[in-house]
């Protein structure tokens, strides 16, 4: 059964968002970090890199356009440090017993009332709307604000400045974040993608236990992140898409968390009253396509089905059949399909070629005009 293109996000072929940066680009950060170049010439060569994901995403036929991510080191700190009331620390990267690397996520904290001082994403906004062509839409990646609450918990968060979590430490950080919405839809945007590692953790018994060690019921979480989320929701500016990205980790082709979304799934498509979600879906660690039944109408999963960590192709034919399979549990006119995490989620990117990031994203392009039309 064909259905209908969509002409408004997400779209049937999307993405998550972060791409491979370029040499250059790379180079250009290690100058500007010893002292080389100044910011302002940073800017320039970013302005360079991005010209030509643009131009890339726009060539394999994508709807919703990114800069990549290009301006970032990582996908969540360099947007958080800009709130005022955070403090952020750079992660660190550890060896793990078999010799590959993982990276110890790092913790936020929130030492004073957390506000909206200075707009954050909207000057690289108007950068990246003035590169793409008509009928393309920008797309503004930025974390999710659970993100302030779950790697600390009550431990992460100054009690000087909220002596109790509700309702204030939630309504200000929801305000800061409509702030910044409002912000992004003056200069034009309405797409907007938030990504949360945390509710997907919490489909991991390790995370699970971690979550009860600070103190927090992990059974609870999920439907107080809900209404945490709606706080942020209720100040979406008019015609803006407000989507959420669910992510196990993806750090140099390597993950932390893995488990079914079942513990989360009422929490997170029936009670937060979100657009759409990107769900990863592209491996046994995400289980099946049962906890999609709680989708209502009138909301959109993004099937992330094509990985990004490892450069293998998967097939249309599989990427078909597991569509087919998720349509059992929600109606095919409410799913989309796109790769299950960005390539490039800090600045040192995937193990995969680039080439193999263009070829992925073709065969979401592809197979998402065969399955829709």
């Amino acid at each position: 059964m064909k259905t209908s293109p969509r002409t408004t996000p997400p779209f049937r072929a999307d993405h998550v968002g972060s791409f491979l940066r370029p040499k250059y680009l790379l180079d250009a950060r290690e100058q500007k970090a010893r002292g080389e170049i100044k910011a302002a010439q940073l800017r320039l060569v970013e302005d360079k890199a991005i010209t030509e994901i643009v131009q890339f995403q726009q060539d394999v036929g994508m709807s919703s356009i990114t800069d990549g991510e290009f301006r970032r080191t990582y996908f969540h700190i360099d947007f958080l440090e800009q709130l005022g009331g955070v403090k952020t620390d750079i992660p660190v990267t550890i060896i793990k017993p078999d010799g590959t690397q993982e990276l110890a996520p790092p913790v936020m904290r929130v030492i004073d009332k957390v506000r909206h001082f200075k707009d954050i994403q909207r000057a690289d906004f108007e950068y990246l709307k003035s590169q793409i062509a008509p009928g393309k839409t920008a797309k503004v990646t930025i974390p999710s604000p659970t993100m302030l609450h779950f790697r600390g918990g009550r431990a992460g968060i100054s009690k000087e400045h909220y002596p109790e979590l509700e309702p204030d430490f939630y309504q200000d950080v929801a305000n800061t974040y409509g702030d910044e919405l409002r912000s992004l839809a003056a200069a034009g945007c309405t797409y907007v993608q938030m990504d949360d590692t945390n509710l997907a953790y919490l489909c991991d018994e390790k995370m699970r236990e971690a979550a009860r060690q600070r103190g927090d019921d992990p059974n609870e979480l999920p439907h107080r992140y809900a209404k945490f989320i709606n706080l942020v929701v209720a100040q979406k500016p008019p015609g803006m898409t407000l989507a959420m990205h669910l992510c196990r980790g993806n750090f140099k082709s390597t993950h932390a968390a893995s488990g079914n979304y079942e513990p989360v799934a009422e929490a997170l498509l029936s009670e937060m009253n979100l657009d759409a979600y990107f769900l990863e879906y592209d491996d046994d660690r995400s289980g099946d396509f049962r906890p999609l039944r709680y989708l209502p109408k009138g909301k959109i999963v993004v099937l992330g089905l094509v990985t990004t960590k490892f450069g293998a192709m998967e097939s249309k034919d599989d990427l078909k059949r597991r569509i087919d399979e998720a349509a059992r549990y929600a109606p095919l006119d409410q799913l989309c399909l796109s790769p299950q995490c960005g390539f490039s989620s800090t600045v040192h990117g995937n193990d995969i070629a680039v080439e193999a990031q263009r070829n992925k994203l073709r065969l979401v392009v592809e197979t998402a005009q065969e399955v829709w039309g």
